[in-house]
């Protein structure tokens, strides 16, 4: 009576990934079929034996192409690996296990182990998913929340331009006081992004932007194991300083992977991973991130031409795809520490972040 078809299944993707992330595994149906879908996180010998119950055949770990990588296979797409039986310790080796290899041959995906994986991927659990078939009624009417594979995968392309603004305050900033945040709620997972207005940037010419997405460690406790925090307050104090701009803080925590998998990150890297292996070992690509629905942002606020403060080349791309014109783009710089020069050379060695060592070194030393 309220939504539409599409919206209601697009509604059915929002309550799957809700579900997920409570531990509770979902129904996931394609052309004539279901099946069962759980992140591995939660499948403990409780929830494996409920599988077990309700299933119609071997169960499958649905892992991705990053993962099977570290398991010893040159892999470009995700696979599957049989599971006669639903074993947990077996799931948590090959899942997330240091030093694990594959043990079983590996089936190319089909169309409900590639929506079961981006739903977990939506979800931010670790990207692996259990996905056992269902027999036709071996599951009461309503009982598990049900999406399709086709809503899944509609879903990221539906939710980057379902952005709306919800407030708007002036907030005074230390280093900007005329500054004025804008909170959007939309995008994946209904969460809510924010763009800081500093000054009266003119959306009849070219703005000032970087975009920035949120670090919880960086940010707010100034960790010295990356350079955010500090490019966060420096794009401030430019902005404030020439004549205003638009920082979009996102939330996007961890290349997009999420707080949970940053900190599983950064236990990798403890251990002598760089921030990029710390990822694969995980189960993730070098980036997770998506920046069209920035792009929708900076639209909504009657933004098309940008000067862009980034050192990452595929922000400058996305923005460009996204129908943007960058007029131009410029370093933003953070400090070099002791802990973090091995996550800046990876930056640079291996994504292509333009980063100069020099330019950092003469940024520090103090005015003659």
């Amino acid at each position: 009576m309220f939504q539409s078809t599409a919206e209601t299944s697009l509604l059915s993707v929002e309550r799957a990934i809700a579900e997920l992330r409570a531990g509770r595994p979902v129904l996931v149906s394609h052309a004539r079929s279901a099946v069962l879908a759980a992140g591995v996180e939660a499948i403990d010998a409780e929830l494996a034996g409920r599988l077990g119950a309700v299933t119609c055949g071997p169960a499958r770990l649905v892992l991705p192409a990053a993962r099977l990588r570290r398991l010893g296979l040159d892999r470009a797409g995700s696979g599957s690996v049989a599971l006669p039986l639903i074993d947990v310790k077996r799931i948590a080796r090959l899942a997330m296990g240091l030093g694990a290899r594959i043990d079983a041959p590996v089936a190319p995906p089909d169309a409900h182990d590639e929506a079961a994986l981006d739903l977990v991927r939506l979800a931010l659990l670790a990207p692996a998913a259990v996905v056992a078939p269902v027999r036709p009624g071996g599951l009461a009417r309503g009982s598990l929340v049900r999406t399709r594979a086709s809503a899944i995968r509609a879903y990221r392309a539906s939710r980057a331009t379902d952005l709306h603004v919800v407030s708007r305050a002036p907030v005074p900033l230390e280093s900007a006081r005329d500054a004025e945040f804008v909170v959007f709620r939309g995008g994946e997972g209904l969460r809510e992004q924010v763009a800081v207005l500093v000054g009266r940037p003119d959306p009849a010419q070219p703005v000032t932007v970087r975009l920035h997405s949120a670090c919880l460690t960086g940010d707010l406790f100034s960790s010295l194991k990356c350079d955010c925090g500090d490019q966060l307050r420096r794009t401030v104090r430019y902005m404030a300083a020439h004549d205003g701009g638009i920082l979009l803080y996102l939330d996007q925590e961890g290349r997009g992977n999420g707080i949970a998998n940053k900190m599983r990150a950064y236990d990798l890297q403890a251990k002598g991973y760089d921030t990029y292996d710390a990822d694969e070992v995980l189960g993730f690509e070098h980036d997770q991130r998506r920046f069209d629905f920035a792009a929708r942002m900076l639209r909504v606020l009657g933004v098309t031409r940008v000067r862009l403060m980034t050192n990452n080349p595929d922000k400058i791309a996305a923005l460009r795809k996204a129908g943007l014109e960058v007029v131009s783009d410029q370093r933003i710089l953070g400090r070099r520490t002791d802990e973090n020069v091995r996550y800046l050379v990876s930056k640079r060695d291996r994504a292509g972040h333009f980063i100069d060592f020099d330019a950092i070194a003469a940024a520090a030393r103090p005015p003659d």
